[in-house]
């Protein structure tokens, strides 16, 4: 896997650094203002394949192995899929380990079968997320979002009535028509996740949020 991997440019930016004047698709961390491309965040810009993004210098994300990911086509092989993995290190599918063709750009969530000697990761079992709407987190907030046994991941979903699949590397996908009130929660999750009482504040946001809505729409 890594001997086909090319070398790829990347440089520091900082929030509103130019990162391209070309015509490219957006990958994750960029946006486009004037016809060019900016970075959002402070990290490593790269444009690769026709595809600009920035990989955050906070919380980066490590492969390992079994882990499950949620990442972005950024290149199509014979033998499969590079992915982007919000991470320094590529992820790579093959086209055994996905039921269905991809094509650049689309989410795909997989696992981690194995991780090389420069840590690009070997992945399997996956799957391609139509739909629905795309965030990333730090990492390191991942198991906040989650909880202990999955509590704060089923309370926002019993909440909300909205799908949510957390990658480990920060990706969290939302399907549903609540998937703003669900995103938001987990934002705030994700600034909150130091404090104690979270789980009774997350309740009463989505809560106040969701009668918000239903009151608006009587």
């Amino acid at each position: 896997m890594s001997e086909e991997r090319e070398e790829v440019k990347r440089w520091l930016v900082v929030p509103g650094d130019l990162v391209t004047d070309q015509k490219v698709k957006l990958g994750p961390n960029v946006f486009v203002e004037g016809g060019k491309v900016y970075s959002k965040v402070v990290g490593l810009a790269e444009v690769r394949n026709g595809m600009a993004r920035v990989i955050p210098l906070e919380g980066r994300y490590i492969p390992k192995e079994g882990d499950p990911v949620i990442g972005v086509v950024v290149d199509v092989k014979i033998p499969g899929y590079d992915l982007d993995l919000n991470s320094p290190y590529f992820g790579f599918l093959p086209n055994e380990e996905l039921p269905e063709e991809a094509n650049y750009g689309d989410i795909v969530m997989a696992t981690v079968k194995k991780v090389d000697e420069v840590r690009n990761a070997l992945l399997e079992k996956g799957n391609i997320l139509r739909g629905g709407e795309l965030i990333t987190i730090n990492p390191k907030k991942v198991p906040r979002v989650i909880g202990k046994k999955r509590s704060m991941l089923n309370l926002l979903q019993s909440l909300t009535g909205v799908t949510i699949l957390v990658g480990a590397n920060g990706r969290i996908w939302l399907y549903g028509k609540n998937a703003d009130v669900a995103k938001e929660a987990i934002f705030k999750i994700e600034q909150e996740a130091h404090t104690s009482g979270l789980t009774d504040r997350i309740t009463k946001f989505i809560e106040e949020e969701l009668d918000e809505r239903r009151g608006s729409k009587a």
